[in-house]
């Protein structure tokens, strides 16, 4: 798994003056009436998004495994002084320095309120193994005091490029010593037309440096949408889609005493999903062997409580930890939950995607030419499927019948409907114990 960066910077501390006075002014930079995190949020891709890759313009990327933050650059117009923060998704501003942004008219002069977003990823060098954490930029909210959230997505990619990326990056060609005193490089994602996937997945994914979570699909024609965005279509296969959801630990009662819990013994991993505000509502449990119990015994990390994020192992047909999220204040909420569920069931597998880009740059191509009103070409056809073989192929022998039995990824998917009732206080969850037991956080 790849390495998640820790956010750099100084944190402004909660509930400041500062750190209010910075909520507001992003705010007033978004036009938002309150203050509240700015970023976007993307929808888990289905079967029926496939039809949107062919009725609209989409632009791809792979999607990052890093931290989602965004940048923001607060300027001072009659001092000059230049500010830059980095926002979480919990809404807190860390200040980062040692990095400037010039004007792009001027560089002489600073690059005006600015707010960004991106990933921040490390990037392990295979030779060397050293590390590099980059901040990479995919979008924009706010370039040089101007914002530009209403306007569609190959516009504010333009000004992410030529007000925000290239002056910054001539200024640091020009001078190289000023990349000793920055917290992170920064560098603007590669996109692509929906279509040309296959260089994704030929050519840049194998390349990277920092893990890969899937694809990202940004609709090219609507503006930038704060909260969850539709037209924002998040891409895994279904096997890696993944849910975070609250880990709550329950303890079965002591054989000495059955009225207290046995802490040494292997609990129930419930996962309980966000119902909104500081509401929980348990879902299902995860399946934790005893080498996976040990190992998370053995790390002293506190358990109880947290925010973990899981898959569906069909095999198993269980759901499966894959890291705890730090940098979430919540799980997903439960209107989430359901629709990555039912993406789960009716996920689209790579070969899919591939297969229907031909329909989709064919679509592309007319609406160009419909639009320069012009005669759309003939569509290009699907690749011809493999001929057959002159003598077939001999068959494998059938499974044993256990086998047989077993659900296909296909076929074993989680069942959306939840498997417990409102729970009542129990003895045997971590409120009733101790903080800590044989050395282990709980």
């Amino acid at each position: 798994m790849s390495r998640i960066p820790e956010i750099p910077g100084r944190l402004i501390p909660p509930k400041s003056e500062h750190e209010q006075w910075l909520r507001l002014e992003v705010a007033r930079l978004c036009q938002f009436e309150k203050e509240r995190f700015p970023g976007s949020q993307p929808v888990s891709f289905g079967t029926r998004d496939l039809e949107k890759l062919e009725n609209q313009d989409y632009w791809v990327c792979e999607k990052s495994d890093g931290v989602r933050v965004l940048l923001f650059v607060q300027t001072d117009l009659k001092s000059r002084e230049q500010a830059v923060f980095l926002i979480d998704r919990h809404n807190a501003y860390r200040e980062v320095r040692g990095i400037y942004f010039p004007h792009h008219e001027n560089p002489m002069m600073p690059l005006r309120s600015t707010i960004v977003d991106g990933e921040l990823v490390t990037d392990t060098d295979p030779r060397t193994q050293q590390d590099t954490v980059r901040f990479l930029a995919f979008d924009c909210l706010v370039v040089d005091d101007q914002n530009v959230m209403s306007r569609p997505l190959d516009k504010r990619y333009g000004r992410l490029q030529e007000w925000f990326y290239k002056p910054y990056s001539k200024m640091l060609r020009d001078h190289p010593h000023m990349t000793q005193t920055q917290p992170f490089e920064v560098r603007v994602k590669d996109v692509k037309f929906s279509y040309h996937i296959d260089q994704i997945f030929e050519h840049e994914i194998p390349q990277l440096h920092h893990g890969n979570d899937g694809l990202i699909y940004t609709c090219v024609s609507t503006p930038y949408t704060a909260g969850t965005d539709p037209n924002i279509l998040k891409w895994k296969p279904p096997s890696e889609n993944s849910i975070d959801f609250r880990l709550v630990l329950r303890f079965p009662p002591s054989r000495e005493n059955p009225r207290e819990p046995d802490y040494y013994a292997k609990p129930v991993f419930e996962l309980h999903v966000w119902a909104g505000g500081l509401r929980y509502e348990p879902l299902d449990t995860m399946y934790v062997t005893d080498d996976e119990w040990e190992k998370l015994k053995a790390s002293g990390e506190q358990l109880d409580d947290r925010i973990v994020e899981v898959h569906w192992d069909a095999e198993l047909n269980a759901w499966r930890m894959m890291r705890f999220r730090t940098d979430k204040p919540h799980g997903n909420h439960k209107s989430v939950v359901d629709a990555i569920i039912k993406s789960i069931a009716d996920g689209v597998e790579k070969d899919q995607l591939l297969a229907r880009s031909n329909a989709i740059r064919n679509a592309w191509k007319t609406r160009q030419m419909l639009l320069a009103g012009q005669r759309p070409p003939p569509p290009t056809p699907a690749p011809a499927p493999p001929k057959a073989a002159a003598h077939p192929l001999p068959q494998p022998p059938a499974p044993p019948p256990q086998q047989q039995a077993r659900a296909s990824p296909r076929q074993a998917v989680p069942d959306a409907k939840p498997r417990f009732g409102p729970l009542a206080s129990s003895p045997w969850s971590k409120v009733s114990g101790p903080a800590m037991v044989n050395g282990m956080h709980r």
